[in-house]
């Protein structure tokens, strides 16, 4: 937050009321973050993010990771992995939310927009999930190019929706 306060600062064009944030992989991680913590942002895509730390920890072919970063697997170090899991603020989210993910995503498994997108759903809030069949995690980079069309468009069509004056 400390760099978007000196952007704006900075900055005078950007317009402190009609900010987007958007992130993939950690930067998705991020994104599903920041959102369960500030309202600040008026719209938000999370990409191919992880969500669920315990869940991805079992579930990624990096699996058991994690261990290096909390002192110890999911089992042994519930409420750290807890503490460190976008979903665990899903209560918190007011911002609109787009979610992209792949189906093939083998690093942050499709359950990991799954899960954020129901409880985000269950909750009432504001979500959208996009999600690509026989794509991976390198979607926006070497994905078929009619679905890098297709996601662009989404993500172009949703800020457009949410963040034009």
């Amino acid at each position: 937050m400390a760099v978007v306060d000196e952007a704006l600062r900075r900055f005078p064009f950007i317009d402190p009321d009609r900010l987007g944030v958007l992130g993939g992989s950690y930067g998705g991680f991020m994104t599903s973050w920041i959102v369960g913590h500030t309202n600040r942002f008026k719209a938000a895509c999370s990409e191919r993010a992880v969500n669920n730390l315990a869940s991805e920890d079992w579930t990624s072919d990096i699996a058991t990771a994690f261990r290096f970063d909390f002192g110890g697997m999911w089992f042994d170090e519930p409420d750290e992995y807890r503490r460190m899991s976008p979903i665990t603020y899903v209560r918190d989210v007011e911002t609109p939310l787009l979610i992209i993910h792949s189906e093939d995503d083998l690093r942050c498994p499709i359950e990991q927009a799954e899960q954020m997108f129901v409880a985000l759903r269950l909750l009432g809030k504001d979500v959208e999930f996009y999600r690509f069949p026989a794509e991976g995690h390198e979607l926006s980079r070497s994905g078929s190019p009619v679905h890098r069309i297709q996601r662009a468009e989404l993500i172009l069509d949703f800020f457009t929706k949410h963040l034009s004056p």
